[in-house]
């Protein structure tokens, strides 16, 4: 696929009016025939110039998707039509990556091209679970109903994301700012009291010599240290984009971790329990429900287990056998997909297990949280108090003696 540029035109309208606009294509010739298929006569077609610091182009991040959905959910529901509501959408976006992301979508539209095809061709943006989805609802004349299901599903599971990063983000951030006022401390501050007890005359404390030579060793190899941390955060970032098998580790160690442990397992049965009941309830084949939420599970030790129970439906094995078989879930989704497959009503009882699991994720990180607070407090105390306190202790000493 050609990556497609943005073009600034003027020139008349259906009307005979002048006007002047921006349209995204993948080539000056092609803006200008999606521009004569619009009833645009344009004079002038030239690349939209980029600024040297384009303040406004943001990231596009998988919480945008999820608000481009509900809006675009809620203008079909509101029966306006699919390209005009791509319009209203566009001109609401303040990221321009964003803004510019929706316009060439509405471009391929109106262009005759269908919407799950539009966005398929942004992959990063739009994976194969939503398309299906996407694509389920235009080939049954249902599209409002399924991005509605959709949006529903992206929310969701933003929410369960965000909910879980920002228990994670403070306490990182506080502790990472606890070394650095270490290292500070000990690099600048120290060295300082160092001079003043080389004139007491007498013997430190056995602490506080401890604490000088930490930092005399800060002193001399403070740069190699910094370095190797970056290197360390590097290595691993590049290990993470570029080694399945080191990824795989990594998610396998993170469900033995504790209380972690606990809220990752708790996290991926919502998520594989929330997208098996959509894709089911938008008349997804359950073999290719399956495979879309391998992809979603978001932990390898899982995808491979959903893989498992989609080989064992195909040969011929219930969902539920399927299920139990891998000995990862719990007893209360083997229960609920029992009766969902009994009843008929599958989607309905895994939407209830996804409300359970995705309730007790949010349980389980304010609990933490809670508990985070005083120890980070604790770990702030014994870094910075330890070092006041072998840094006056004999100054301490030399005013009991005196």
């Amino acid at each position: 696929m050609a990556a497609q540029n943005t073009f600034v035109w003027t020139g008349l309208d259906k009307n005979g009016r002048k006007n002047q606009g921006e349209i995204v294509a993948a080539s000056q010739a092609l803006a200008k025939a999606q521009l004569r298929k619009q009833g645009i006569s344009a004079k002038t077609v030239k690349r939209k110039a980029k600024p040297l610091f384009s303040v406004g182009s943001k990231k596009i991040k998988s919480s945008d998707i999820a608000i481009f959905t509900r809006q675009m959910a809620t203008m079909m529901k509101a029966g306006v039509p699919l390209v005009q509501s791509f319009d209203i959408v566009a001109e609401g976006l303040e990221n321009e990556g964003m803004r510019d992301l929706v316009t060439g979508i509405k471009t391929d539209v109106a262009a005759g091209g269908g919407l799950a095809a539009s966005l398929a061709k942004h992959p990063k943006y739009f994976d194969d679970l939503f398309c299906s989805l996407v694509g389920s609802g235009e080939n049954s004349g249902t599209l409002e109903v399924m991005l509605d299901r959709v949006a529903t599903y992206k929310e969701k599971t933003e929410a369960l994301r965000a909910k879980i990063k920002k228990a994670m983000t403070y306490p990182i951030a506080v502790i990472v700012v606890a070394i650095v006022v270490t290292a500070i401390l000990l690099v600048k501050v120290v060295p300082t009291f160092a001079e003043t007890f080389r004139g007491f005359g007498a013997d430190l404390p056995g602490f506080t010599l401890f604490v000088l030579r930490i930092s005399d060793f800060m002193q001399e190899w403070w740069f190699i240290m910094l370095l190797g941390v970056m290197a360390a955060g590097w290595s691993y970032s590049q290990a993470m984009l570029r080694s399945k098998n080191f990824r795989d580790r990594v998610d396998a160690l993170s469900l033995k971790l504790p209380i972690i442990g606990g809220i990752v397992h708790d996290s991926v049965v919502a998520r594989f329990s929330r997208t098996l009941s959509t894709t089911f309830a938008a008349g997804v084949p359950l073999v290719e429900a399956l495979e879309s939420t391998a992809g979603a599970a978001g932990n390898a030790i899982y995808s491979a287990a959903i893989f498992q129970i989609r080989d064992d439906v195909t040969a011929g094995t219930s969902l539920y056998q399927s299920i139990r078989a891998t000995g990862l879930f719990p007893t209360m989704l083997l229960q609920m997909t029992s009766i969902g497959e009994e009843s008929g009503s599958l989607d309905e009882m895994l939407g209830k297990v996804a409300d359970q699991y995705e309730t007790q994720v949010d349980d389980a990180v304010d609990n933490l949280s809670s508990l985070m607070e005083p120890l980070i407090m604790s770990i702030l105390g014994v870094l910075i108090g330890g070092l006041m306190i072998a840094m006056y202790l004999p100054i301490f000493m030399l005013g009991s003696v005196i």
